[in-house]
């Protein structure tokens, strides 16, 4: 939705990102973005000072550019701004909504969650993401940064989120990795999480991260029954980090028979096991490995590399929101298990848009095979998108649900 805003007394509009997205009634921003900019202002950390005139601030995790856009106006105290993020739905909103208002991005600079730190930043401000395995990755990284500084230069750390996430374990999880831990009062239900880089630091752990995570996947072939052993590698934001998922094993277990030289699409493709799965029994497939996550598109890369690495040549791996810019009526079959969520909001507009992308980028004959969730009744949006769905399989948990393109 557009959202009123105000930002250095001025009033913005930060849409959720994509803006075509079915459900516009979701806030673009939270009250742990305000609390954390009101401190921010409050404490003058958005503007350097004649001592440090190159000062350097990292944002982790901002979903939209809610704190982004609290540090675009024109001066020379205008510090240098670096946001991070595994998403890239989120770069692209925190794009669309400076563009938007018009504010000067010329010190604002975008990087993934796989790029190096720079060990010169003096202030974090950290939205403190959902996935545990993604908070201690980002730990570990901000602390490989802190201990490779070469002046003593203090940085200032400071974390948000709704005071409902922020448990005495998430804070055990901070000192852990970081050092002395405090937390504000709540305001507006969100808390402040403030940690001082001290001589304990993180004492008790290793630098070393413990990501991506390896196992083993055992594939028996559905062409002559044959098994072999697959080695799986998962980056931290990555679901299924230890195991293949039971929704996941089901979807394998009921993927169609695929002809050599069919053009596959494995959308939302995470580690990439599905698509691993149509390469291993169709060595002569073309697969395109789509997702929006930055670690998720470096697993299944790394997954056919470390397996079928003689396929590597037929396989297209590609960071996108949906399947945008994809040309239509070009695939033959697209794979897919649609998320029910962003961020912490439960939406299936996600799921919505996949649909209507799949519908136009598949081929007539094509073919979209979907799992879910037996309550989130996707048939009825298939039936309504392609005009004809069909029951593939169920169980008590999961449905497997197939559309063609007529």
């Amino acid at each position: 939705m557009i959202s009123p805003f105000i930002v250095n007394d001025k009033n913005l509009f930060l849409s959720r990102f994509p803006v075509a997205q079915v459900n516009r009634s979701l806030q673009a921003w939270d009250s742990a973005d305000e609390y954390l900019i009101n401190y921010v202002n409050e404490e003058g950390l958005a503007t350097s000072k004649i001592s440090n005139p190159n000062k350097k601030v990292a944002i982790f995790n901002d979903a939209f550019g809610a704190l982004a856009v609290n540090f675009c106006h024109s001066g020379s105290e205008n510090p240098q701004v670096l946001c991070i993020n595994d998403s890239f739905i989120s770069s692209q909103g925190i794009r669309y909504n400076i563009e938007q208002n018009d504010l000067d991005d010329s010190n604002i600079t975008l990087l993934t969650s796989l790029d190096s730190l720079p060990n010169d930043i003096d202030v974090i401000l950290f939205k403190i993401p959902k996935s545990k395995a993604m908070l201690i990755e980002q730990l570990i990284q901000i602390k490989q940064m802190i201990k490779s500084r070469t002046s003593d230069k203090e940085c200032i750390f400071i974390a948000a989120d709704r005071a409902k996430e922020i448990h005495s374990a998430t804070l055990k999880v901070f000192e852990r990795y970081l050092g002395t831990t405090k937390t504000s009062l709540a305001v507006k239900k969100s808390r402040l999480v403030f940690c001082q880089f001290d001589s304990s630091f993180g004492s008790k752990t290793t630098d070393k991260s413990p990501y991506p995570t390896i196992w083993s996947l055992t594939h028996k072939s559905a062409i002559d029954n044959s098994s072999r052993e697959f080695t799986i590698s998962n980056h931290a934001n990555v679901y299924a980090r230890e195991k293949l998922d039971i929704g996941a094993r089901y979807f394998i277990e009921n993927l169609p028979t695929i002809a050599p030289n069919t053009k596959v699409i494995d959308l939302g493709c995470g580690n990439g096991v599905l698509g691993l799965t149509v390469l291993a029994d169709q060595p002569q497939a073309q697969v395109q490995f789509i997702d929006e996550s930055c670690m998720a598109i470096a697993s299944a890369k790394l997954n056919i590399e470390t397996n079928l690495p003689e396929v590597i040549d037929q396989c297209e791996f590609t960071l996108n929101d949906c399947l945008s810019d994809i040309e239509g009526g070009t695939v033959d079959l697209i794979l897919c298990n649609p998320p029910f969520h962003q961020n912490t909001a439960t939406t299936d507009h996600i799921a919505w848009q996949m649909f209507k992308d799949s519908h136009r980028v598949l081929k007539k004959g094509g073919e979209l095979r979907i799992i879910g969730n037996r309550q989130l009744a996707y048939h009825i949006k298939l039936q309504r998108l392609f005009g004809n769905e069909k029951l593939v399989a169920s169980n008590d948990k999961f449905v497997t649900q197939s559309a063609i393109k007529r």
